[in-house]
């Protein structure tokens, strides 16, 4: 059984259930991009190579360890409660800008092995963003139910967003969780193609519902794994998803990052593309939760 923290409470079991495993697909094109439009998701375990993630996840975790995050040995990604980064004058944004462009992070985001696996499902020559969503969640934090085509879905709708975890995220330590049969929430998508956070930004992104009462709303699950390394998530731009409560007893941090490919011949939105891309509002890497440090509390609903 699947136990999940949602908003300080357990997730109840008529509203937790674990995605299909869809890797076996991947050997079927036609099935696994067919899969993909009925579902808006596709789960694909072990689907990258397990010592490209740990590397990456060691790349990273030692980055936090230089400005005093995490504690010894690096890589175990446990919080320290304290943080170089709180100092006066530290550049957060070019911080955080030189842990997301990290090589073996890189050669893993736009690596041939996820390369590979978007050109199946999108059918067409991949290309991904070139700015990435490096996320290192503490205890204590969340994503709220969302979408996300108003951040990515001006240009082209044709975008996939790819969660990795780097390393094992069990549920403890918040993963990504989906809105079953989100992408048929026809009213909810009208609205997500008028809105655009950055000429509306007293609008937000994520419903100020929590994820248990938006499912029951619904009459639908939230659907969750505990992630191991090597696993990967895709998500259609009209899929609702959101991460549960991070509430290691470790206090361990979630490392993992986001990133968007699309077709490569389609329209491509100029704020996640080029040498030193904006981002979403134009301030770069310094927009991302993860320039903030890890002791600084926050709550995303």
């Amino acid at each position: 059984m699947l136990h999940a923290i949602d908003n300080g409470q357990p997730v109840p079991a008529e509203r937790i259930a674990p995605f299909a495993d869809s890797r076996a697909l991947l050997r079927d094109p036609a099935a696994l991009r067919a899969r993909f439009a009925a579902d808006g998701y596709l789960f694909l375990p072990g689907a990258l190579p397990v010592d490209a993630v740990a590397a990456a996840r060691a790349e990273v975790a030692a980055r936090l360890f230089e400005v005093d995050e995490l504690e010894a040995p690096p890589a175990a990604a446990i919080a320290s409660g304290r943080s170089r980064r709180s100092a006066p004058g530290f550049d957060r944004g070019a911080f955080w800008e030189s842990v997301s462009t990290g090589p073996r992070l890189r050669a893993l985001s736009h690596g041939d092995a996820l390369r590979t696996i978007l050109g199946t499902v999108l059918g067409a020559e991949p290309i991904a963003h070139d700015f990435i969503f490096l996320r290192a969640a503490a205890r204590g934090r969340a994503t709220g139910i969302h979408y996300d085509h108003p951040f990515f879905g001006h240009a082209t709708e044709n975008v996939v967003t790819t969660w990795v975890p780097l390393g094992d995220v069990p549920l403890a330590e918040g993963p990504l969780f989906v809105v079953e049969g989100s992408n048929r929430f026809d009213d909810l998508i009208a609205a997500m193609r008028q809105l655009d956070i950055v000429k509306a930004p007293e609008k937000k992104a994520a419903y100020a519902m929590t994820a248990v009462e938006f499912a029951r709303s619904r009459g639908t699950r939230l659907l969750t794994a505990d992630f191991r390394a090597g696993d990967v998530l895709l998500l259609g731009m009209f899929t609702a998803h959101g991460a549960f409560d991070n509430v290691s007893p470790a206090n361990r941090v979630r490392l993992s990052f986001d990133i968007r490919y699309q077709p490569a011949h389609e329209p491509r939105d100029g704020r996640y593309f080029g040498a030193r891309p904006g981002g979403t509002t134009g301030a770069g890497y310094a927009e991302l939760n993860g320039a903030r440090p890890l002791l600084e509390a926050w709550h995303v609903r």
